[in-house]
């Protein structure tokens, strides 16, 4: 229509905004308020729902509300009260029914007391590490409703079915990292104890972040767990994995080396050096920074090993365990030496994956401890999809990740670009 306002949308808006203006200003002559509970939002929600309803009884009979239709087998029968909530508070509308029970009303369905938005907000305090009664004294202050945690539990409880497809969607043929890294809980199952979710998280050959899956353990595992975790990931489409990085998980490199041959296991050298600096007085923690840097900075292996040889000569005898952390660490931590400057400054560390680890560890820690397993992962799974919900992050991921994949293209012949979407 000429004249009508139109919205970024292209499209005239179905609300008059001087109608709007006009409530507006009765609920405030009246002292009405505009928000809570039996406020004009509230009253706005009700009118809504209840319109809404009638029209789906009017599709649902074929006639509108007070015509007769002849030889009709079925007709309006009244109304029944329910409360629902919503984000302007708890709203009592009147549900309508039909005299032989088949309306089945959608906008409100049978037995359901809430409306989306609340789940949304539930779901979304609860990604953010808050508990269930933290959730609940916040709906209750800011929409005037009583939830109990029980309901809360319930409505969290809905994501199991996404997380489970989620944990078992296809994944892409080729990655050209996956870290492996712990997220330590605490689980009352019986007693408190710390119990670990791993993590693995994927850099596609597009430059993206890619969450593969969360897998719980309880602290001892060993090359049978770690090869049904990687056999699962084959299963969902991952033919090859050019270099895994973790950080001294037991039985993981044996494990990577029966799944995916060729893939280079590296250990993360930050996590290498700050398990260095637990067999050390704090005093020292700088001289053996400095001693140790000309070790993984090195050109070459054999440098490497040169440099290694010094400073085992020069603090052996006061930190042999230093020395045997570093042995023992030997085999997956020498790989990325082989590669340019790109790759090493990606792969010798678990950076990558410890911003996602911080936002985890802010959601688990608020919670304190969890019943069972399956509320840690419901924990650890929202905060999840919590992560970068503006897409900023994954802009600047991508960016940073552009010399590495040229270079990883160049230094394994090709392989990346079996899994590139073209």
């Amino acid at each position: 229509m000429e004249g009508d306002e139109v919205t970024a949308t292209g499209t005239a808006p179905l609300v008059d905004k001087d109608l709007v203006a006009q409530l507006v200003g009765d609920a405030q002559r009246l002292g009405l308020s505009v928000e809570g509970e039996g406020g004009l939002l509230a009253q706005l929600t009700k009118l809504v729902l209840e319109s809404a309803l009638e029209g789906e009884m009017t599709a649902h009979l074929g006639y509108d509300k007070h015509e007769r239709v002849e030889g009709s087998d079925n007709a309006r029968n009244g109304t029944r009260s329910k409360t629902v909530l919503t984000k302007a508070g708890p709203v009592e509308i009147a549900v309508p029914r039909d005299r032989a029970g088949s309306f089945e009303p959608v906008v409100v369905a049978k037995r359901q007391r809430r409306l989306g938005a609340i789940e949304d907000v539930v779901l979304s305090l609860s990604a953010r590490g808050l508990t269930h009664g933290d959730i609940a004294a916040h709906l209750a202050d800011v929409y005037g409703s009583e939830v109990s945690k029980t309901t809360i539990s319930t409505i969290t409880d809905k994501v199991l079915d996404s997380m489970g497809e989620w944990q078992n969607r296809p994944l892409d043929p080729v990655y050209p990292v996956v870290f492996i890294d712990a997220i330590h809980v605490k689980v009352r199952d019986g007693q408190v104890a710390n119990r670990p979710i791993y993590v693995a998280l994927a850099v596609t050959v597009e430059g993206n972040r890619d969450i593969l899956g969360l897998w719980a353990g309880d602290g001892g595992e060993g090359a049978k767990y770690w090869q049904q975790v990687l056999t699962e990931i084959k299963n969902r489409g991952v033919t090859d994995v050019l270099m895994l990085v973790c950080d001294g998980l037991k039985g993981l490199p044996d494990s990577v080396g029966n799944v995916w041959p060729q893939t280079i296991v590296q250990t993360c050298v930050v996590h290498l050096i700050r398990g260095s600096f637990r067999y050390a007085a704090r005093q020292d923690w700088d001289k053996l920074a400095r001693a140790l840097r000309p070790i993984y900075t090195a050109d070459t292996v054999s440098a490497a090993e040169d440099r290694f040889l010094e400073f085992t000569e020069q603090w052996g005898s006061k930190y042999p365990a230093i020395v045997r952390l570093w042995e023992n660490a030997w085999p997956e931590f020498v790989p990325f030496l082989q590669f340019d400057k790109e790759i090493r400054r990606i792969v010798c560390t678990t950076n990558a994956i410890e911003s996602v680890n911080a936002r985890i560890r802010k959601a688990v820690k608020a919670r304190g401890h969890f019943p069972n397993e399956q509320a840690a992962l419901k924990c650890v799974y929202l905060a999840v999809m919590a992560l970068d919900p503006t897409g900023k992050g994954r802009a600047r991921w991508t960016q940073r990740w552009k010399g590495a994949l040229n270079a990883f293209e160049i230094t394994f012949d090709g392989r990346l670009s079996a899994g590139r979407r073209y």
